[in-house]
């Protein structure tokens, strides 16, 4: 087979710093996360969202989606831990790969409305702000699937075709065979997404929930024919692989959920507010306040203790007497000045006095 050119794989996926091991897969989630943070904190506040809560939605987010992700991989890929010869513990080994997108989505999402509901968000402008980086977070997640060397593609002799080792070729290809980067193809599939997504959003005004459902129905497209191309092994359901029939569904739910919201936007515009109501607003900033408050108290606690631990009446006396001590000083000054300036006068009335006669004989 000759191969013109190719991709070849990472030789490690992980390195030993003292005592620790970092991963490569790892480190990609938590570029994904970041870039994730960075572009909804933007976007959420051009929508009129109050930035402090930017970071708790995305904790939350990022927890509920990384369980309901390694659930769904799990309980779909149950083979892989489960059963004669397998270790179950190794289903909480998260490091080594293998979390589920529509259980990060659905789980995310119940992380999320959580959050919402506390501060009395709507969860649609969320949905809306989050679209694209989520699709960011995804396409920069896919590395770790490069470095772990993992749900490649088809053989494939084409100039980009992907090298794997072969402990790491499964189906029992030859070990000079070359792969699909299906990792690639997300990953350039995703990027794009998030790039059409602003624009569609701006363009269209799509919001309530719309640029949402556009980033279910444009991620699943995208899956479909990538997980066609994959060759690892997956539960087959008609035939097909599981997650082809999933990306299916989520298309259609994703489908129907932007026509019925594109019909409540024209019903009511309102639906774009970030905001249930204005007295969950007015809520949100008197809670705001009053933490802010409580630092201020604790800041003039600081002070009290800088001050030797005088409170009230003698902290007070303390400042008064040194500003009364200021004024002693700049008085006795002033008095000083005075005096001098009487003395100088003094002698040279007496001077001017003595000159008179000496005029007057000459």
């Amino acid at each position: 087979m000759s191969v013109l050119a190719s991709i070849p794989s990472p030789p490690v996926s992980s390195w030993s710093v003292g005592p620790f091991t970092i991963r490569a897969y790892a480190l990609a989630i938590i570029c994904g996360i970041a870039a994730a943070w960075w572009i909804l904190l933007r976007r959420y506040r051009a929508k009129g969202g109050p930035d402090v809560v930017v970071g708790d939605l995305l904790f939350s987010m990022v927890v509920f989606g990384i369980v309901g992700a390694r659930i769904y991989h799990v309980v779909t890929d149950h083979q892989l831990y489960f059963g004669r010869g397998k270790n179950p513990l190794q289903a909480f080994a998260v490091w080594n790969g293998g979390l589920g997108i529509w259980g990060a989505i659905t789980f995310g999402g119940v992380g999320a409305w959580l959050v919402a509901r506390r501060y009395g968000l709507r969860l649609m402008p969320i949905g809306d702000a989050i679209a694209p980086a989520l699709l960011t977070a995804q396409a920069i997640g896919r590395i770790g699937n490069y470095f772990n060397q993992e749900l490649y593609g088809k053989p494939t002799t084409v100039p980009w075709a992907l090298e794997i080792d072969a402990r790491h070729i499964v189906g029992g290809y030859p070990e000079a065979t070359t792969f699909h980067p299906t990792f690639l193809y997300e990953l350039l599939w995703c990027l794009a997404g998030a790039a059409l997504l602003s624009l569609l959003g701006k363009r269209f005004k799509l919001v309530g929930g719309q640029l949402f459902a556009c980033y279910v129905m444009y991620y699943t497209a995208g899956r479909l024919w990538i997980e066609t191309l994959r060759i690892d092994k997956a539960n087959l359901v008609f035939g097909l692989r599981l997650n082809v029939w999933t990306s299916i569904v989520v298309f259609l739910g994703g489908l129907v959920a932007f026509v019925v919201l594109r019909r409540r936007v024209k019903e009511d515009p309102g639906v774009d507010d970030v905001w249930v109501s204005d007295e969950a607003r007015q809520k949100f900033f008197e809670r705001i306040g009053s933490e802010d408050g409580a630092e201020k108290g604790d800041a003039e606690k600081d002070d009290v203790e800088k001050n030797g631990g005088l409170e009230g009446e003698e902290a007070g006396k303390r400042d008064k007497l040194t500003t009364g001590e200021k004024a002693r000083r700049k008085a006795a000054a002033a008095e000083e000045k005075a005096g001098l300036a009487k003395k100088i006068s003094e002698l040279a009335a007496e001077k001017s006095g003595e000159g008179k006669p000496e005029a007057a004989e000459g």
